[in-house]
């Protein structure tokens, strides 16, 4: 039996619980979602019967809660250095996190945020822990699982030592961790893509962050190569990545027992891509 728990960031659309039928449909056992619509900055609360209905559901296909990540707004700026910004940005992610807590899960999955060219890397860093540290002392439960990013603009948290210092600045730390997304792994010039570059990267993750933190997998492969600080997802074995990576990682202990999650862009092929994961 496979410890490996793997789905794909599916559509809730017309209510949360449509999310894990659409997980059940492509042969998940893991799955991501948005809680709310990520393109507004304010969202209407989750009726009590939808929070009830999700649960339900959760339970009869046979969802453990924990395999379940949810996916913050993309508005959301932990590190903004606008104050109004920043103020949005703190009541969303604050929902967000309550939204999570509502439904039972156990993890919210976010980006770490931007400087914008206006303040230093290290005081956006700081801010963006103070930022958690005040999500995590209004909610119970639910860790705060930072999403490394592959460096596009000034984007932070390309590389491990940004995570280390965010992680270092939030006070519980055992509601904190880590989703490594493998196409922003490759982009941020960590080359996964080689045997020795694989080894590499996971040495050095275990050495700047440390593997107590990883909760969760991305599991994306990459249009661009490796350093190119590009964003963009391929379908698995069609990029940079290969298909020698998805063997090695398939084959890896240390991604036993988590969500692992597809944001290929292709849809129509999740089952096939999830089936084929299994047989490596």
């Amino acid at each position: 039996m496979s410890n490996k728990y793997i789905g794909a960031h599916v559509s809730a659309s017309g209510g949360v619980g449509n999310a894990v039928l659409n997980a059940e449909a492509i042969g998940a056992t893991a799955f991501a979602l948005f809680t709310r619509n990520q393109r507004s900055w304010v969202s209407k609360p989750l009726p009590q019967q939808e929070i009830d209905g999700f649960k339900a559901l959760l339970l009869e296909r046979g969802f453990e809660p924990k395999y379940v990540l949810p996916h913050d707004s993309y508005l959301i700026n932990l590190g903004s250095p606008d104050e109004e910004t920043l103020a949005k940005s703190r009541a969303a992610f604050l929902d967000e996190m309550h939204r999570a807590q509502l439904l039972g899960l156990t993890m919210l999955n976010f980006h770490p945020g931007s400087h914008l060219n206006r303040i230093s890397e290290e005081e956006c860093l700081d801010q963006i822990a103070r930022e958690i540290n005040l999500a995590l002392s209004q909610t119970e439960g639910v860790t705060a699982v930072i999403e490394n990013t592959a460096g596009q603009g000034t984007n932070l948290g390309w590389r491990f030592e940004h995570i280390a210092r965010i992680i270092e600045g939030v006070d519980d730390k055992s509601r904190v961790g880590v989703c490594i997304d493998t196409c922003h792994t490759l982009a941020a010039g960590y080359d996964l893509s080689t045997e020795m570059g694989y080894q590499f990267t996971m040495e050095e993750y275990e050495r700047v962050i440390g593997l107590k933190y990883l909760r969760a997998v991305h599991l994306n492969d990459s249009k661009k190569g490796a350093g190119s600080h590009v964003d963009r997802h391929e379908t698995l074995g069609n990029g940079a990545l290969g298909r020698d990576f998805f063997v090695r990682f398939m084959n890896d202990s240390r991604f036993d027992n988590m969500p692992i999650i597809l944001e290929t862009p292709d849809p129509s092929r999740w089952a096939d891509e999830i089936r084929w994961l299994f047989e490596l």
